[in-house]
C-alpha cells in the first residue's frame, strides 16, 4: 500500500545497470552511450524552444511605433 504521507516517487526513465559485473571498457562504452542519448536529448530540447520561440513571436502583438 502506499502512505499518504510521502510524496511520490519520480518515475525513472533509465533502468540503473549493475556496475559491479561490467569491466574498465565497458563502464568506457556505457559512459559514451549515455552521453550520446544526452546530446540527442539536448538537440530535442534546443528544437523544441526555437519552435517555441518562434511561435511566440508569430502571436506576439506588433509594436506600435507610432506612439
Amino acid at each position: 500500500m502506499f502512505d499518504e504521507d510521502e510524496p511520490p516517487r519520480p518515475k525513472r526513465r533509465l533502468i540503473p545497470l549493475v556496475l559491479d559485473t561490467l569491466g574498465v571498457d565497458e563502464l568506457r562504452e556505457y559512459i559514451a552511450e549515455l552521453r550520446a542519448e544526452i546530446a540527442r536529448v539536448d538537440g530535442d530540447i534546443a528544437k523544441k524552444q526555437g519552435h517555441r520561440s518562434q511561435a511566440e513571436s508569430f502571436f506576439k502583438a506588433p509594436s506600435r511605433s507610432d506612439e
